[in-house]
């Protein structure tokens, strides 16, 4: 069988990808990608951790408020990955790999204060959008909207999110 002809499973093996965008500038677009994807399910594990832990006055609210900010943060995460896979790339998906990859650190071991937890998680969506923004230069080089698309859409999120809870600590 001639490498371009579909075998009778129905599948190509070892197609190239030829979207437009070169291998170089996927592989590096997948990279960013993958740090982000890093970044949001860390962000996403710590914020459930405090939805879980928070105590204080502040309960209800931050309790209320923590479990609206991780389902969005679930729900970022496949769309990440997804974007990783159609770059013709694995997505992390390992503690190990998250570890490697997050520009944050991992949740406290010991559950901090609430308006700690609110700081803790400032910096995480700031990182984040920090990540995110990290990866233009690239998307915006190889023309890759789809890719631009979802960094805008991230950053959108992360960066309200900062200021909303940044509110919180004014005096």
């Amino acid at each position: 069988m001639a490498s371009n002809q579909t075998p009778k499973s129905g599948v190509r093996k070892g197609m190239a990808i030829d979207i437009g965008i070169s291998d170089e500038d996927r592989a590096a677009i997948a990279g960013g990608l993958s740090r982000l994807l890093a970044d949001t399910y860390t962000l996403y594990l710590t914020t459930h951790n405090f939805h879980w832990n928070v105590t204080g006055p502040m309960f209800n609210t931050l309790h209320a408020m923590f479990m609206e900010q991780y389902t969005e943060l679930w729900n970022a995460v496949d769309p990440i990955a997804e974007r990783i896979r159609s770059l013709g790339h694995h997505a992390p998906g390992s503690y190990a790999e998250f570890g490697r990859l997050a520009s944050i650190a991992d949740a406290p071991a010991q559950p901090p204060r609430a308006l700690d937890m609110v700081r803790i998680l400032v910096d995480g969506h700031e990182s984040v959008a920090r990540t995110a923004r990290e990866i233009f230069p690239i998307v915006d080089k190889a023309d890759d909207q789809p890719t631009a698309d979802l960094l805008t859409q991230r950053l959108a999120v992360h960066e309200q999110t900062a200021w909303m809870l940044r509110s919180l600590l004014e005096e």
